[in-house]
C-alpha cells in the first residue's frame, strides 16, 4: 500500500472552507491568548482575547467565538493550539467535550512562521496566537484526539514509570560515585553492586575499614541477615576476596560517619524505588492483558515494557495506515538538506515523541539480538548491502514499523515466514 504525506496535507487544507472561523490560541500556565481569522488569514477582531485557565475563562472564550461567528456569518470553527507541556491539556479536553474541532500545531512550525506577516523576529503572545491561526489555515496541523481509556491509562502509568526509572538511574550513579570515593576496589569483588550479596555487604559493612579486621565466618554470618544462602563455596570465596581487597583499599576515610549515613539513605531509597517499579510493571502487565493489539506485538518477540511504551505513545495502532506514519510520529523519518549541486547528509528528523523513539530503537536492538529473522535482516544489510551497523539497524527499525502496522491492520499475529530475508529469496 502506497502512502503519501502530501495526500494528508491536501485533505487538511481542503477541510477548511469559506465558512470556517479559525482561532489560534497561545497557551500559558495561567492566562491564554486567542486570535481569530477567516480561511484567508484576515484578522476578524480589533483586539486579541486574553482569558484565564479556569472554567470562567473557558466560557469567556466560548462566548467570544460565538459572537465572532455570528457577526461574520461563519458556521464552522476550528481551534488550533500548541501542545505546550500540560498547560493546554484541560482546555483542549473541555473544547473537545463541547464538540469543537480542536487541532494541534507543532511549536517548530510556529517558530519558523512567526516572521511571515511583519518580517520581524519580534515575539509576544498575541502574535504567536495569530501565527498559529495562520499555519492552521494552510493545513500545518494535526488532529487532537483523545485515546481510548485503556491507552490513556497505559500512557499515564508509563509516564510514571519513566519518572521512577530516571530517579533510579540518578540514584545508582550517586551510589557508584560513593563507592568510587570510599571503596574504589569494590567492583573487583562484585561486578554487579545491585546483587543480593553486594547489597548485604553495603548494609552491614559500609566501609572497607569495617571489613579488614573480620574473619570469613563473621562476614558470612552478617550476610545471613539478608540472604538465605550466604555461605557455600561461592560465599566463602567472595568473603575471603572481600576481606583481602578491603585490607588494600585506598578509599577516602575522612568524614566517614557522615558518608556512611549518606550511603544508608541512598540504599534505602534505591530499594524503595525498586519496589515501586516492580509494582508498576505488574500493573502494566495487567493493563496489556486487556488490549488485543498487545498480544499481536508480543508475537513479534517484543518485551512487555517495549509494547507498553509503543502503545502509550501511539494509542490504537489501527488508526495508522502505513509504517511511515509510525516513524513520523516518533521523529524517525529521514530528513535531508540539498540545494543545487550540494547534497546534504541524511539524518533523522527527531521531530516527534522522544520516548516512543527511544523504545522503538530499544525494541529493534532486542529483536536483532533475540529474533533470528530480524538478525538475518540486519546481517544482510551489513554484509551484503555494506551498510554501517547503525544505518542497518535503522533500516530494520523501518521494517519493524511496517510489520507492526501490517499485522495490526490485518488482525493477525506475526508470521516469520512472511518476512523472508532478501538473500533467502534469491536462493
Amino acid at each position: 500500500m502506497k502512502f503519501k504525506q502530501s495526500d494528508g496535507q491536501n485533505q487538511r487544507i481542503e477541510r477548511i472552507s469559506t465558512s470556517h472561523l479559525i482561532v489560534g490560541i497561545d497557551i500559558a500556565k495561567e492566562t491564554h491568548v486567542a486570535q481569530a481569522t477567516n480561511f484567508r488569514g484576515i484578522i476578524l477582531t480589533k483586539r486579541h482575547l486574553s482569558f484565564s485557565n479556569t472554567i470562567e475563562g473557558y466560557m469567556k472564550l466560548e462566548r467570544w467565538i460565538h459572537e465572532i461567528g455570528q457577526k461574520h456569518h461563519l458556521k464552522n470553527v476550528i481551534i488550533g493550539m500548541e501542545p505546550t507541556g500540560h498547560y493546554g491539556y484541560n482546555l483542549a479536553n473541555w473544547l473537545a467535550d463541547k464538540g469543537k474541532d480542536v487541532v494541534m500545531v507543532n511549536p517548530a512550525t510556529t517558530k519558523r512562521n512567526k516572521e511571515n506577516r511583519d518580517n520581524s523576529p519580534y515575539k509576544n503572545d498575541p502574535k504567536d496566537a495569530l501565527v498559529i491561526a495562520d499555519v492552521v489555515s494552510r493545513g500545518f496541523y494535526y488532529d487532537f484526539a483523545r485515546h481510548a481509556i485503556a491507552f490513556q491509562r497505559l500512557q499515564t502509568i508509563m509516564s510514571d514509570r519513566e519518572f521512577w526509572v530516571t530517579n533510579s538511574v540518578r540514584l545508582q550513579n550517586r551510589i557508584i560515585r560513593w563507592l568510587d570515593i570510599r571503596f574504589p576496589e569494590y567492583f573487583s569483588v562484585f561486578k554487579d553492586w545491585t546483587s543480593k550479596r553486594s547489597l548485604a555487604t553495603l548494609k552491614e559493612f559500609p566501609s572497607p575499614q569495617e571489613i579488614d579486621l573480620l574473619s570469613v565466618s563473621e562476614v558470612i554470618t552478617a550476610w545471613r541477615k539478608h540472604m538465605k544462602r550466604a555461605a557455600g563455596s561461592t560465599g566463602t570465596q567472595k568473603a575471603a576476596q572481600l576481606i583481602a581487597t578491603a585490607k588494600q583499599s585506598i578509599g577516602d576515610t575522612t568524614a566517614l560517619l557522615e558518608a556512611k549515613q549518606d550511603l544508608k539513605r541512598l540504599l534505602e531509597e534505591f530499594e524503595r524505588i525498586v519496589e515501586v517499579l516492580d509494582t508498576i510493571e505488574k500493573d502494566i502487565e495487567i493493563l496489556l492483558s486487556g488490549i488485543p493489539v498487545a498480544k499481536q506485538l508480543r508475537s513479534i518477540g517484543l518485551g512487555f515494557i517495549c509494547i507498553a511504551a509503543i502503545l502509550s505513545g501511539t494509542g490504537d495502532l489501527r488508526q495508522y495506515a502505513h509504517g511511515r506514519q509510525l516513524l513520523r510520529k516518533a521523529g524517525l523519518n529521514l530528513a535531508e538538506s540539498t540545494s543545487g549541486k550540494r547534497k546534504g547528509q541524511i539524518v533523522l528528523s527527531k521531530r516527534g515523541d522522544a520516548t516512543l523513539r527511544k523504545y522503538l530503537y530499544l525494541a529493534t536492538l532486542q529483536l536483532i539480538g533475540n529474533n533470528p529473522v530480524f538478525r538475518q535482516l540486519h546481517e544482510y544489510n551489513v554484509q551484503i548491502k555494506q551498510m554501517k551497523k547503525q544505518q542497518a539497524l535503522f533500516k530494520v527499525l523501518g521494517k519493524l514499523a511496517r510489520i507492526i502496522i501490517g499485522i495490526v491492520a490485518r488482525g493477525e499475529d506475526f508470521s516469520p515466514e512472511r518476512v523472508v530475508p532478501p538473500f533467502n529469496q534469491a536462493a
